[in-house]
């Protein structure tokens, strides 16, 4: 007997997609049977129906959405990421993606048609009733990535002299309420914020009292056009809920809520992580071509950066050819050098991120890092040095690997946090390319400082 949906959707891992569910949904789809397949997607979250459709391979991809059509979730195409979303956007007719986006909020609606062709976007646009698609061409002309781009329109406002039961009469007799909001913002007749009441407050005060004693005037307002990575790390820097986003004239255009702006945060992190380690702007939906197209620049720097330490150590080729020993331990050296680097380099990225590594406190993490690197150093080096005399029985080989071992863990540390310092400091993302200049510097320095020493003690 076949399993029901709300049977197959219970997982032991309860925020994983369930193998047996997926199994089921993709024989649904490649049987055909349409209404089973909107039965299990009907059972699924937005977010978890968008999981699915990023995990499964493009074909099938397309298939479900031909199949699910009209009956597909609108929630569904505001998680997904681009690669999959574009996918459903050219797979979807003009009429189905209209009559879903319609039900989205603005900031949902700007993120699916702001990277498509004119001639589509002018289709989607002509779907949307008048009153969206000003308030998305609006918010098109902000720049991207922008609290402009980021915010919604769909907000409710009250004059500072309402009382509670004013505004109590006017949210239920709206008809346009927002789907989710957490604030009433108090507005000047000029439509400039100048306080919020939470609803919880309203809830609690007798109907006369006055919306001007109980609202609260420290309000932070975010410029429209603010970083949308900016306004993140004030969301979560000052555990905002939600937050009104003003014009160059501080009037009042949108509102942005924490979901969207933890959205960034994680946006913003995944970026970061991505970047430290050279693999681009890729996501689980992308095609083997595009995923080796964008490794492919990386991967070429790392080439040149290879061939730059194999230069340093052309160098000392009578030395190695002397003491072949040397061959065996040097990439020792050169790989803790580069793996305390890494180390330093990952929390340095982070503390820039976060706003905790600034030029207040820059030199202080500096001489940290390079004491930290130095008291590694030196740890290793009585270790590596033991091991040199033992397996090479040439106590002063032992000596060169320490000497070698303490400088190169000294100069890891630095770099861990120079680079990435030196690039925010000229405006680029200190995660940009950090891992391969500093992985440069200590294969470079810490073959040099190897051979070099062995060249002087050993020969």
């Amino acid at each position: 007997m076949a399993e029901s949906p709300q049977e197959l959707h219970k997982n032991e891992d309860v925020y994983a997609l369930n193998a047996a569910a997926v199994e089921a949904i993709l024989a649904a789809m490649e049987a055909g049977d349409r209404d089973r397949l909107i039965e299990f997607l009907g059972h699924m979250h937005p977010a978890d129906v968008a999981d699915l459709l990023e995990q499964i391979e493009q074909p099938r991809r397309i298939r479900l959405i031909e199949m699910w059509g009209s009956d597909i979730d609108p929630e569904v195409l505001s998680e997904l990421e681009e690669g999959a979303r574009d996918d459903v956007l050219n797979t979807l007719t003009a009429d189905q993606l209209g009559s879903a986006v319609q039900e989205l909020d603005t900031d949902d609606m700007v993120y699916l048609v702001e990277d498509l062709d004119d001639a589509d976007k002018e289709e989607l646009l002509d779907q949307l009733d008048d009153a969206d698609r000003v308030a998305v061409e609006q918010s098109l002309t902000y720049p991207e990535y922008s609290a402009g781009r980021l915010m919604q329109r769909d907000m409710v406002t009250a004059p500072a002299h309402w009382t509670v039961g004013d505004v109590i009469d006017y949210m239920r007799a709206s008809d346009d309420l927002p789907e989710q909001f957490y604030d009433i913002i108090i507005v000047d007749p000029a439509m400039r914020p100048i306080g919020e009441v939470r609803l919880g407050r309203v809830m609690a005060h007798p109907r006369s009292v006055k919306l001007e004693h109980i609202m609260e005037k420290d309000l932070r307002t975010i410029p429209v056009d603010q970083s949308q990575e900016d306004v993140a790390y004030a969301f979560n820097q000052y555990h905002m809920i939600q937050a009104p986003v003003v014009n160059a004239d501080g009037r009042l255009v949108g509102i942005i809520t924490i979901d969207d702006a933890m959205d960034v945060l994680e946006d913003e992190a995944e970026e970061d992580m991505r970047l430290l380690a050279g693999v681009g702007d890729e996501e689980i939906s992308d095609t083997t071509w595009q995923i080796a197209r964008q490794r492919f620049p990386w991967l070429l720097v790392n080439l040149f950066t290879a061939i730059l330490a194999s230069i340093v150590i052309s160098l000392f080729s009578s030395t190695i050819e002397a003491v072949v020993a040397l061959a065996v331990l040097m990439p020792i050296v050169a790989s803790m050098g580069g793996n305390g680097a890494t180390q330093t380099l990952t929390v340095a990225v982070r503390a820039i991120a976060t706003r905790d590594l600034t030029g207040s406190n820059a030199m202080r993490v500096v001489r940290r890092e390079l004491v930290a690197g130095t008291l590694n150093g030196i740890a290793f080096a009585a270790i590596i040095a033991v091991v040199g005399v033992i397996w090479f029985g040439n106590p002063m080989l032992g000596v060169v690997l320490a000497i070698a071992m303490i400088g190169n863990m000294a100069i890891a540390g630095l770099a861990g946090i120079l680079v990435p310092l030196s690039l925010d400091k000229f405006g680029a993302d200190p995660a940009l390319a950090s891992g391969t200049f500093v992985t440069t510097v200590t294969d470079v320095v810490g073959f040099m400082l190897f051979l070099g020493l062995a060249s002087l003690l050993l020969l």
